[in-house]
């Protein structure tokens, strides 16, 4: 094809619908609008099945059809030869049509009528231009090639997890001017459904450490649970990811007793969303999401490069969880004598049915993080033990960590941190790699609660 259909990608953001043309066997053209043309690689696009109309009946007896496009650039017009493939009615490629479809379909008012019933794969046999009008192209900007060298370099010189945590969002903003953007890690198994948790954010008042998004609930759920990213341009209800629901808390009969829910940070009603699965060796561990109040924000090639930016930061939490675990074999020291603690306990309650965390009748943590932390104090309370190893923590089968991806790396820069926002007269100290030390400034008082 001359040009290649990658040349073409401002023309599939729909801006300006584009038209497409079938034909019946008996040879009956027809003519009708499309919701969305969608790039699936260089030789496929999908379009959206929403109703079964004349062109769904037509293309299924004839897969024959043709698709005029418009770069919203410069009026430039494309016509493109199609032959349909097939349906998808899930997956990867359902979910993000499904969700930029919503973009569009909130923003023009058709959010009860854009349903999308599948996603219809055609091979493009030819692209040619139609004559006409058309203004020049803008001028290039920055390629993204560019952009990704320094947020690659700064990715690939942090040796430190919670360095890299950081770093990675404040790249985004200072290289990429993306001011609010969140990690969240996979919580993959124990006792709980697998579900993504918060360890770094930038750009919002609170930080929402510890927060929670079930898998396939909201934009960063679904990227998550389809391994795909997800682009939206416009707002949208249906995927604001603010629906975190509480399922092991109204199952464990405590949910009028106490409130264990980290409140999500976030703006009151992105404009335009962007998240980023974290794949190492075909499994998600996290995903990298980014928002704005601003319309079309981010465009195709923002979606590129945070793809590629993604799957290097993938390979850079695997190194540096490999390297934690191959420093933590040593067996821990013992620590030095030190004087009776005194003044006011710090008063710990622990649930064991969801291994949540209470200091002083306030939240702080549950689940895999919670019951480390329940670990930590009890060992400390009854022989003034303060230093572990990853290791020990990882054999301890009472903590229910998952047999791959782990994550406890992350798991323990959650509760420092959330220790520091909420309880800094406790605190987990790195020591090393693989190696820290848990502190209090005051006597624990530890209580195991019933549910009852």
């Amino acid at each position: 094809m001359n040009p290649p259909l990658s040349a073409l990608r401002a023309c599939f953001e729909g801006e300006i619908p584009s038209l497409l043309a079938s034909c019946s066997l008996d040879g009956m053209p027809n003519v009708t609008y499309v919701s969305q043309v969608h790039y699936v690689d260089a030789e496929h696009v999908a379009l959206s099945f929403q109703f079964f109309n004349k062109t769904r009946e037509n293309v299924l007896e004839h897969p024959y059809a043709k698709a005029l496009v418009v770069d919203p650039r410069t009026g430039r017009r494309w016509r493109l030869q199609l032959r349909y493939l097939r349906t998808e009615e899930s997956g990867p490629l359902f979910e993000s049509m499904r969700a930029r479809l919503a973009g569009i379909a909130s923003h023009s008012g058709m959010a009860g009528v854009f349903k999308l019933r599948g996603s219809d794969v055609y091979r493009v046999l030819a692209v040619e231009q139609v004559p006409g009008p058309s203004a020049p192209p803008p001028e290039a900007g920055c390629s993204p090639l560019t952009l990704l060298r320094p947020l690659a370099s700064r990715i690939a010189a942090q040796t430190d997890l919670a360095a890299l945590l950081d770093d990675t969002l404040a790249a985004l903003q200072a290289e990429l001017g993306i001011a609010h953007s969140m990690l969240l890690l996979l919580d993959a198994g124990g006792t709980r459904p697998a579900r993504l948790f918060m360890v770094a954010s930038r750009g919002y008042d609170a930080s929402g450490l510890g927060s929670e998004i079930p898998l396939g609930n909201g934009v960063i759920g679904v990227a998550a649970a389809h391994r795909t990213p997800i682009r939206i341009s416009h707002a949208t209800a249906e995927y604001t990811y603010g629906r975190a629901i509480r399922e092991e808390i109204r199952a464990s009969g405590l949910a009028e007793q106490l409130e264990s829910e980290i409140p999500l940070p976030g703006l009151p009603s992105p404009r335009s969303q962007l998240a980023v699965p974290i794949v190492v060796t075909d499994q998600v561990v996290g995903v990298l999401y980014a928002e704005s109040a601003e319309d079309k924000r981010f465009s195709y090639e923002d979606e590129d490069l945070l793809v590629a930016l993604g799957a290097q930061l993938g390979a850079s939490i695997a190194l540096l969880r490999l390297a934690a675990e191959s420093h933590d074999a040593a067996p821990a020291e013992p620590p030095p004598a030190s004087a009776p603690l005194g003044g006011a306990p710090v008063r710990l309650r622990h649930y064991s049915v969801n291994d949540s965390v209470f200091i002083d009748d306030e939240y702080l943590i549950k689940g895999v993080a919670g019951a480390i932390l329940w670990k930590l104090a009890r060992e400390f309370s009854a022989g003034r033990r303060t230093e572990f190893t990853n290791r020990e923590l990882r054999l301890d089968p009472s903590l229910h960590l998952p047999d791959i991806s782990d994550n406890l790396e992350a798991r323990l820069i959650l509760l420092a941190r959330r220790l520091q926002e909420r309880s800094p007269r406790l605190r987990i100290v790195k020591t090393g790699r693989g190696r820290f030390r848990f502190e209090t400034d005051a006597p624990l008082q530890l209580e195991e609660a019933t549910s009852a």
